[in-house]
């Protein structure tokens, strides 16, 4: 991949732009994966703003396409399977399952992102939760590419069972949660 992207250079950062943002559009590709190649040919923290970067326009730019073009579009991307399984559930459980999904790594955050864009969340709030929580598993995607952390394989996998005990009990209890805290930005 560095040879590859090398011949594209100077113009080798907006190559690699270019190729995260369509991951997300085009063929949903776990921009974690990605983020770590990029960190080992750019370096971390350039690796993470372009890819941050890229992802934030991608996933906002499915869910504007989804939200203009409607069903007919995301069929074209999403499987009718995977649409059954997850549309109901980002129409339930809305800002919470997406926040979560988006915090974690290697969930189908862009497909998300394009079933998001049918239900009826504002594109303001959306927009946000892409911002504050889609950066995180790419952080730690560019540290582990720059070599700057290094988790052993015992350790990914405690932090992974931790994150799932999170995220269950965040899916079953998050409704209430939510619905406390908007009562007291209500009063």
């Amino acid at each position: 991949m560095r040879a590859y992207i090398s011949h594209f250079s100077p113009f080798s950062h907006l190559f690699y732009f270019v190729v995260q943002l369509l991951s997300v559009v085009v063929a949903p590709i776990p921009s974690n994966i990605t983020a770590l190649a990029g960190a080992l040919l750019f370096g971390t923290w350039p690796a993470f703003l372009l890819t941050w970067g890229a992802v934030v326009a991608g996933s906002v730019l499915v869910f504007w396409l989804a939200r203009v073009l409607g069903q007919s579009f995301v069929d074209r991307l999403v499987s009718r399977a995977a649409s059954t399984k997850y549309l109901d559930l980002v129409r339930r459980k809305r800002d919470v399952f997406l926040f979560l999904a988006f915090l974690f790594p290697f969930f189908p955050d862009d497909l998300l992102c394009i079933l998001a864009g049918l239900t009826d969340i504002p594109l303001g709030r959306f927009c946000l939760l892409v911002l504050v929580a889609r950066p995180w598993g790419l952080l730690a995607s560019c540290l582990v590419g720059g070599s700057v952390l290094t988790v052993p394989y015992w350790a990914m996998a405690l932090l992974g069972l931790a994150g799932l005990a999170v995220f269950v009990v965040c899916m079953k209890y998050g409704d209430r949660w939510e619905e406390k805290l908007l009562e007291r930005f209500r009063k």
